[in-house]
């Protein structure tokens, strides 16, 4: 399994509407690691650590929120880190 790290910008209708909390159930039930959290001028920030099929598959779910209107995705792959979680940052 090739583990990549992406760095992720969300824009849209992704703050108040379960947009962290989906994450961190989805990045968990796939195995992935990392971290989500709001940004102030209200896109949200996301460092995802996984297999590339498991991060597609998380992306894709998020589309598929009910209440989340991702509208442009700014993503950049960085350097892998050891860590063994996802988690949300306030």
């Amino acid at each position: 399994m090739n583990v990549v790290r992406k760095h992720i910008i969300f824009s849209g209708r992704v703050q108040g509407v379960g947009f962290r909390y989906t994450a961190c159930y989805l990045a968990s039930s796939l195995g992935l690691t990392g971290w989500v959290k709001n940004l102030w001028d209200g896109d949200v920030e996301m460092e995802v650590q996984g297999d590339e099929a498991s991060i597609s598959r998380l992306v894709e779910r998020l589309h598929e929120g009910r209440f989340i209107r991702i509208e442009r995705m700014e993503t950049e792959v960085i350097p892998v880190i050891k860590e063994s979680s996802f988690r949300e940052i306030y």
